[in-house]
Order: C-alpha cells, then sequence, then structure tokens
C-alpha cells in the first residue's frame, strides 16, 4: 500500500466517494463517522494523513483539528479538510486550526491525488527525522532542543514588480519578518545555505505560462533550498498547473486572487515547521557524526545502524508496512589493496558510498558495517521495490570505474548484493540481516557482481 489515510465524515456518501478515489491508488483508507472517534482511531491506527468533512460532528472540521494538532501522539500527522463550499472565513479557520490544506468540493482528481503524495512525502520526512532523533537519545548522544529561533528569511517572486510590490505590502502587515522581493535571475544565483531564504511564494505564471513551476524544481535540486517552504500562487486559469506544482515540490498551491491574510497563516505554520526540522537535522549532525559516522566514507556506523534497525523493525511491524534490508559488499576487494596499496583501496570506498548515498532515499539508512561490507534499509519498501532499487545500487557501483584521485587511475570494481524484506509482527532484526547474509553469500557463491533476493516469510 502506498500510505494509510483516515477520512472522518458523518456523511456516509462523502466517505465513499473519498475511499473509491484513494483506493483507486492503492491507499488504504480507514474511516471515522465523527471527531471522537477519528481521534481514537487516529492514535490506535497512526494514519499518514487524516480527511476531515467540514461539517464533521463534534464541532465541525476546524475544532475536530484543533483537538486532533493539540493531542501530542498524533499532532504530527498532515490534516486536510473538505469543505462543500469555498468559505474564505471556514477556510482560514481550519488553516489556523492546524490544517495543511482545505479544499473544496467538487474535487479536482489529479491535484487531490497530488496533494496527497506531497503531504504522505512530507510525513515521511519528519518520521524519519523523529526516528533519527530517537536513535540518537537511545545512544546517549541527543542534547536538549534549542528553544531560541532567528528570524526567518522570506522571499516573494511576484507574476510582475507592480503586483509583487503589492503582495509584499500586504504580508508587511501580518508578519513581523522582512519579506523581500526577487527576480527569478536572484533566485538561480548562488546562494549559501545560511544566506538562502526559509520560505518563497511564486507566482505559478512569471514571464510565461507556468514558468513558476521550473523555478519550484531547481530550488528543490538546490542544496541551500532544498528544504524551504515553497508555496505557488496561482491565477484561476493556472488551476490545471496545481498538480505539477505539488509533484515538483511545493507544500501548497493556492488559486484565485493573493490574500495576504491566508498566505500569512501558511507561512507561519510552514516556516515554524521547516526552522524546527531544520534545528533537528543540525542537532543530529553536530551530535551523531563523530560517534556514530563512519570517519573514511562519513556514512553511519555499524553501532547506529544495529539501533536504527530495530526501530525500523518495530515501527514496520506497529504500521504493518514492509521494509527492505539489504548487505552489500565490494567483489575482490582484497586485490584492490594488494595491487594498488591501502590509499587507492580507501579512495575506492569512498566513492562507493558517495554513488550508493547518491541513489537511496533521505528517507532511508546507509552505513559501513564492515571493512568493505555495506547495509542500507528501506522503511515502506516491499519487494518489487527493493529489487528494482539493489539493481540499480549494483550497476552504478560496477559499470563506471573509479578513477583514483592521488594515482590518477581507474579502478573497476563490482559490488555483490543480498536483500531480505520484512515487517510484520515476529520478524527479528537479527533474522533478517541472517536472510539478508546468506543471499549476500549466494551472490558471491554464483559469481559475484549479482543480487540474490530472499522475501522473509513474515514480511507484509
Amino acid at each position: 500500500m502506498a500510505g494509510r489515510i483516515l477520512i472522518a465524515d458523518d456523511v456516509a456518501t462523502n466517505r465513499i466517494i473519498l475511499k473509491v478515489k484513494l483506493s483507486a491508488a492503492r491507499y488504504n483508507v480507514l474511516q471515522a463517522r465523527d471527531g471522537a472517534e477519528a481521534q481514537a482511531m487516529a492514535r490506535a491506527e497512526r494514519p499518514d494523513l487524516i480527511m476531515l468533512g467540514q461539517n464533521i460532528p463534534d464541532g465541525g472540521g476546524a475544532k475536530v483539528c484543533a483537538a486532533l494538532k493539540a493531542d501530542p501522539a498524533i499532532a504530527a500527522i498532515p490534516i486536510v479538510v473538505v469543505a462543500s463550499s469555498d468559505n474564505r472565513a471556514a477556510r482560514l479557520n481550519a488553516l489556523e486550526a492546524g490544517a495543511e490544506d482545505v479544499l473544496v468540493k467538487p474535487l479536482d482528481e489529479a491535484a487531490f491525488l497530488a496533494l496527497v503524495r506531497n503531504l504522505i512525502r512530507t510525513r515521511a520526512t519528519h518520521d524519519e527525522l523523529d526516528r533519527r532523533d530517537g536513535t540518537a537519545r537511545e545512544l546517549g548522544f541527543a542534547e536538549p532542543r534549542q528553544s531560541f529561533q532567528r528570524q526567518a528569511r522570506l522571499a516573494l517572486v511576484g507574476p510582475d514588480p507592480q503586483e509583487a510590490i503589492s503582495w509584499r505590502a500586504g504580508l508587511g502587515r501580518m508578519l513581523s519578518e522582512r519579506v523581500h522581493l526577487l527576480s527569478v535571475d536572484e533566485v538561480l544565483s548562488h546562494m549559501e545555505p545560511d544566506e538562502a531564504p526559509d520560505a518563497f511564494v511564486i507566482a505559478a505564471s512569471i514571464e510565461t505560462r507556468g514558468d513558476g513551476l521550473r523555478l519550484v524544481s531547481e530550488l528543490r535540486s538546490r542544496t541551500a533550498t532544498r528544504h524551504a517552504v515553497i508555496i505557488v500562487q496561482a491565477r484561476p486559469e493556472d488551476a490545471d498547473l496545481v498538480s505539477m506544482a505539488l509533484d515538483l515540490g511545493a507544500q501548497s498551491v493556492v488559486t484565485g486572487e493573493f490574500d495576504a491574510c491566508e498566505m500569512a497563516v501558511r507561512l507561519r505554520r510552514q516556516v515554524a515547521r521547516k526552522m524546527d526540522a531544520d534545528a533537528l537535522r543540525k542537532s543530529l549532525d553536530k551530535h551523531l557524526s563523530l560517534a556514530l559516522q563512519d570517519p573514511l566514507t562519513g556514512v553511519y556506523n555499524r553501532r547506529y545502524a544495529q539501533t536504527y534497525l530495530s526501530r525500523i523493525a518495530a515501527q514496520s511491524a506497529a504500521a504493518e508496512l514492509p521494509f527492505a534490508l539489504m548487505v552489500l559488499d565490494l567483489d575482490r576487494f582484497k586485490a584492490v589493496n594488494d595491487t594498488h596499496g591501502h590509499m587507492v583501496g580507501d579512495e575506492v570506498l569512498v566513492e562507493v558510498a558517495r554513488r550508493l548515498g547518491a541513489n537511496v532515499r533521505e528517507i532511508d539508512l546507509l552505513a559501513r558495517i564492515g571493512g568493505e561490507e555495506f547495509v542500507i534499509a528501506m522503511p515502506e519498501t516491499n519487494a518489487a521495490q527493493a529489487a528494482r532499487v539493489a539493481e540499480r545500487l549494483r550497476r552504478v557501483v560496477g559499470d563506471a570505474p573509479v578513477r583514483s584521485p592521488s594515482k590518477g587511475i581507474d579502478i573497476s570494481v563490482t559490488m555483490s548484493i543480498g536483500v531480505a524484506v520484512g515487517g510484520a509482527a515476529g520478524t527479528s532484526v537479527e533474522d533478517l540481516m541472517e536472510s539478508a547474509d546468506n543471499a549476500l553469500y549466494a551472490s558471491k557463491s554464483e559469481g559475484r557482481n549479482q543480487v540474490t533476493f530472499v522475501r522473509n516469510a513474515n514480511a507484509a
């Protein structure tokens, strides 16, 4: 399944319509009839997303949303309120109560599913940061989080200079932060991470129709702005661009006339979440780097991997979701050291780790657990997905030689991979690791430079 979504609405027809759309996209759908049932089910099932009907019993969508966000156990679950009509006051109430977005029926299916994908990706990243933070705390390396936060940097890229000035004037009355007007060229100029804006509001169409979306794609691809908040402001005639903007990485898309009050509400919440995540990443980088990272390659070490894998296994079992475990080993690596020396061998390990890291997701774990042996853990990954990734990693290592900077020579290396999948209750990390090790041994026995797959009997 792509994820679990809780639909909470007292009208059965509304639940059925949403369930049909989501089930067709392979989401696992849960249903609740009122706010109390939604809260109880959210605590028990931990869905990836909650969709609330605007008129749901127990106070309506905004009040139920506020109650869900006030519950620490489920506060991180994103919430979308679904309304039967476009009412500005009701929309603002829902956003101020903590809703990530408000959708108005009839739903545009492409935009609706794009928003769902976007929010579930965001939730997965949040869960990954929490998982890494929890691992660090278990190992005794985390410090209390800083309560002080710097003032956020905000940037606007309007459809034209005059309208951008109008946007800034409106936001200036709502926000304490200084808002900068940037041109496309200024956004695309080199930015250091410490200087880049925390949030961008970008017109969907600037000089030509849809060119603002190319800017979204560029910002997401750059280190300095990869984690920035991006909100796209679209004109009514650009409504068909909403799904593309969300899939390219915008956190939300606002369609219609620019509403400074609504934009300020969205920016406050999303920037606060972004800065919390930034602080957590910085803390993890600082306190885990020396104790939990391999000093040669910079990836995590065996000690961190063991603790982290236990957390993945427990969370996957609780959510009844599969996860993949790969053990990867360079073939005939001793010959590289014997022929070219240990310095060249180290250069090969560093480059292999770089290639592996560049070809897994941010939520995946990459660790070096032995001399030339690595492990990769992939949450929420089934057998078919794991097989595709493993084959890609095998090619990434073996298809191009490694260049030795010290000797100026090319070293051809290959990698054997063993893969196992687990996730259901009763699947232990030890058993899964043994299965992956056995699969790796089979890859070596069959001639090396191969992927061997073992599906654990308990895998979901």
